[in-house]
């Protein structure tokens, strides 16, 4: 089962960060077709939320055609994000882990070493980064 977090430096609402964490957890495969996401209550009390905002991610997400949600069953995927892409994760997920070592030794915190990686993505991508 996936479990949220907020980050308040996200730059994103509450409610964007859920969806995108539960679109991350469907592109990485953490979460299945099938699987059941944690109630709205659960989520609004272990994030310390309104329910209206779980309810709007979840919303969103089933417009999305990603989850439908079953009244008093809970809500439910209905599709994955994961792809062909999927074997080739474990061996890069590796490589990540040892470039976050370096980094940390480095003396880098997260955040710097964040910036760091959006700063790189950016650039790789061929966007204009400040």
């Amino acid at each position: 089962m996936i479990e949220f977090h907020l980050n308040s430096r996200s730059g994103l609402s509450p409610y964007q960060q859920l969806v995108q964490q539960v679109r991350h957890a469907l592109r990485l495969g953490l979460l299945d077709v099938g699987d059941r996401l944690p109630t709205v209550k659960e989520v609004a009390k272990q994030m310390a939320v309104n329910p209206n905002t779980v309810l709007k991610a979840y919303r969103e997400l089933e417009h999305d055609g990603l989850v439908a949600a079953r009244p008093g069953v809970g809500t439910f995927v209905t599709r994955t994000l994961a792809d062909g892409s999927l074997a080739a994760q474990g061996p890069l997920r590796k490589d990540l882990q040892r470039w976050l070592t370096k980094a940390r030794l480095a003396g880098l915190d997260d955040e710097s070493i964040e910036a760091l990686f959006m700063n790189t993505f950016r650039n790789a991508a061929g966007e204009d980064v400040a």
